[in-house]
């Protein structure tokens, strides 16, 4: 479990990205059927990531990485500014997702600008911060 889990968590906030870029891709075309859909499910793997990651919390024993010098650095600075982001994108995405839903476009617009980069931030460093604990070895020898 220790090994799949993490992976499983960053392979649904990836699904969630690709599917961000699949709304925007849409909505610049104009189309807002697939747009919606799209976004619905990015909204949906990004759920099941937190759903995960909760859950992964509690069911196993926290990773600490181990690189060390400028590495270690650069793997906070991508952490905190991950983990501050996070925090902040969930109401967001829940603000522009009801303005979408209850059709107040002009306020839904104005906020999916900041959401939409914001949120592929997350889903980017999120998958930086996988590759940097689980994939790559920073270990000196």
């Amino acid at each position: 479990m220790e090994t799949w889990l993490p992976l499983l968590n960053t392979t649904l906030i990836v699904i969630s990205g690709i599917s961000l870029l699949f709304g925007y891709y849409f909505i610049r075309r104009g189309n807002i059927d697939r747009h919606r859909r799209a976004m619905l499910t990015a909204t949906v793997f990004a759920g099941l990531f937190l759903v995960v990651y909760v859950a992964r919390f509690f069911l196993i024993e926290t990773k600490i990485f181990t690189g060390e010098g400028w590495v270690r650095v650069v793997y906070f600075i991508i952490l905190i500014s991950h983990t501050i982001l996070a925090t902040v994108i969930a109401p967001m995405v829940l603000i522009t997702l009801y303005r979408a839903l209850t059709r107040q476009y002009p306020k839904h617009r104005r906020i999916a600008r900041v959401t939409l980069p914001l949120w592929l931030y997350v889903v980017v460093t999120g998958w930086l911060v996988y590759l940097m604990l689980y994939q790559l070895s920073f270990t000196q020898t």
